[in-house]
Parts: C-alpha cells; structure tokens; sequence
C-alpha cells in the first residue's frame, strides 16, 4: 500500500472516528439535560443526591452491556463512574444553590 492509500484509509477511518464522537458528546449532552431535571425533582422532595443501590444497579447492567458489544467491562465501569462523580456533583450542586 502507498503512502497515499494509507493516508486515504486513515482519513476513512478518522472521519468515522468523529462521528462516532460528536453523538457521543449529543448523548451526553441529553444525558446530563435529563440527570439536571433528576437532581431538581430530588431537591423539590428532599431526596439524596446519590442512590448508592441504583448506581450500583447501573454499573453491574453496564459492565454485562460492555461484554456483549466486546468492550472492557473494567473501561466502561471506569467511565460510569466517571459519568456518576458529575451527575452527584451537580445534584449537589442543586440541593445547596437551587441551581446548576
């Protein structure tokens, strides 16, 4: 192969790359619009910010969720928690200012 077809496969590949990544980021995007409207729903009725059973409940659904589509469990466990330290923080963030 030329230097030119590896650079012609390479862009292919990398254009797939940055789609795959901005629906990452939209998804994201929604994620955090819909754990916003949660941490508001907790605040309006004194609830906690974390839900240590429900976490729990996510990452064991999520790490099954990896295996199946052949991902690292440990990598998409390492992610959700990731995901979950920022949804708390901003929940908290709620619950003491009333706003994010």
């Amino acid at each position: 192969m030329t230097g030119e077809n590896h650079e012609t496969q390479l862009n292919a590949y990398r254009e797939s790359i940055d789609n795959i990544d901005a629906a990452l980021i939209f998804m994201l995007a929604e994620r955090f619009k819909i754990t916003k409207a949660v941490g508001f729903y907790k605040r309006e009725h004194d609830l906690p910010a974390a839900d240590a059973g429900r976490e729990q409940k996510q990452i064991e659904r999520l790490r099954e969720l990896a295996k199946s589509a052949n991902l690292d469990p440990e990598f998409s466990e390492k992610f959700l928690h990731f995901i979950i330290r920022e949804v708390i923080q901003h929940h908290e963030r709620i619950r003491e200012k009333g706003e994010l």
